[in-house]
């Protein structure tokens, strides 16, 4: 495994043509402008991690601006969002502070970056490497148990006029007199931050990312992208 972490946001998904001339879905993960803002070591915070920002905008609260200005990054940025490393460090990767020209950096293998400096999918990724997607799920507003849950429901005839879509029992009378936690009813459902895992990297250009396969959330959420983790 080597270091691999970038943010993005989901473009278009389409099909395309592999080298065997199979048919195949994609989709574009848009990486332009990604930063590293910040480090947490080992020694200091207890846990080695990347803190990541992307996404232009025009107006950031008070409390970005400060981050973004110390890590000398001019660029107002949606999101920050942090990545440990954890996973990556105990396949054997080897990661160390470093300095230069009094801008602290890190050291991950082979490849160094800086605070400050911008994150290209190039610099990470090559075609054919394993990742994982991490997203919020489309939402699907409140939906009942035969669409959430994918119940039978109920007969549709001798009668049953309204018993269709419904869910049936949901527990007992006096004892336990409740009904029991975890019960799958009818609700809010979708908006989940989900990870899809095992996609493969089907094209790296400098500002995006193509990827084999459909990645969770709708067109231009954020998504986070890392190497395989088990």
């Amino acid at each position: 495994m080597k270091a691999q972490f970038i943010l993005g946001k989901k473009g278009i998904t389409k099909q395309t043509f592999d080298e065997k001339g199979e048919r195949i879905p994609v989709t574009e993960v848009m990486t332009s402008p990604c930063y590293l803002i910040g480090i947490k070591s080992q020694d200091a915070d207890g846990y080695w991690a990347v803190q990541l920002g992307f996404g232009a905008t025009k107006k950031i609260k008070k409390s970005k601006e400060g981050l973004l200005k110390k890590a000398g990054v001019k660029t107002p940025l949606r999101f920050l969002r942090e990545i440990r490393l954890d996973k990556m460090l105990d396949t054997g990767l080897e990661v160390a502070l470093i300095d230069k020209d009094k801008k602290e950096g890190l050291k991950i293998g082979e490849f160094e970056i800086f605070i400050g400096d911008t994150i290209k999918p190039e610099q990470m990724f090559a075609k054919n490497d394993l990742i994982q997607a991490t997203g919020v799920s489309k939402g699907k507003g409140f939906q009942g148990v035969v669409k959430r849950h994918g119940f039978k429901g109920g007969p549709r005839t001798h009668g049953q006029s309204d018993r269709e879509r419904a869910p049936g029992s949901i527990g007992q009378s006096t004892t336990p007199g409740r009904v029991f936690k975890g019960m799958r009813m009818a609700g809010r459902m979708g908006s989940n931050t989900t990870t899809v895992k095992n996609l493969k990297v089907f094209e790296v250009s400098d500002e995006k990312l193509i990827v084999q396969g459909l990645i969770p959330g709708t067109r231009g959420g954020l998504v986070m992208i890392q190497p395989v983790i088990h």
